[in-house]
């Protein structure tokens, strides 16, 4: 797994293999099963993670007790906390293991200290968010004004892995379509 961790940054940064080492070397990497919340919501998050191996989904619970999923996490994704300017730090969402996964592990308290003692990881931080941030909002204007049926194939053609790997009314929840019509539209597709 620190292959991947080494192959991931030197994809962002210039850091010598001296600094990447030490940087691995600080971090916590840690094993996941099925199942596991890494926080609900209204929790305040005291961590954030990147994906080394599995899947994570993000839902919310709405107004009618129905979860809502909104977005799925796999390898080479961070899962970062923005809401710490809220004054009560709570989250939004849930945040689930979809398979058994590895993850880096990022303590909020100890993200500054970091920081302070290798100045290119907060480079690379940056600069990662920045390229998932422009990338969620290319994504979400496409689904605004796509059909059901744009939305699975844009999923079929950019995050195909998900078909496999997510509960079938999981992937109609993130799609914003039923279970039953995300199965009409696929054996149209195909």
């Amino acid at each position: 797994m620190k292959d991947i961790l080494y192959k991931y940054m030197s994809r962002w940064t210039s850091l010598s293999k001296e600094d990447q080492q030490a940087i691995v070397n600080e971090i916590r990497v840690e094993e996941f099963a099925k199942g596991t919340v890494l926080f609900n919501q209204g929790d305040s998050p005291t961590a954030c993670y990147f994906i080394l191996k599995g899947c994570v989904r993000q839902y919310s619970i709405d107004e009618d007790g129905r979860e809502v999923t909104s977005n799925f996490y796999t390898e080479e994704q961070a899962i970062a906390i923005f809401n710490q300017h809220k004054s009560d730090k709570s989250s939004d969402y849930t945040f689930v293991c979809v398979e058994d996964s590895v993850m880096v592990v990022g303590a909020l308290d100890k993200e500054k200290d970091m920081y302070t003692k290798h100045p290119q990881l907060e480079t690379m931080t940056r600069r990662m968010i920045e390229e998932n941030f422009s990338q969620v909002q290319e994504e979400f204007a496409a689904f605004i004004a796509s059909s059901p049926e744009e939305r699975v194939k844009t999923l079929l053609m950019k995050r195909h892995s998900l078909i496999d790997r997510v509960p079938q009314h999981q992937l109609a929840s993130y799609l914003g379509i039923t279970p039953e019509s995300l199965s009409r539209i696929k054996k149209r597709i195909q």
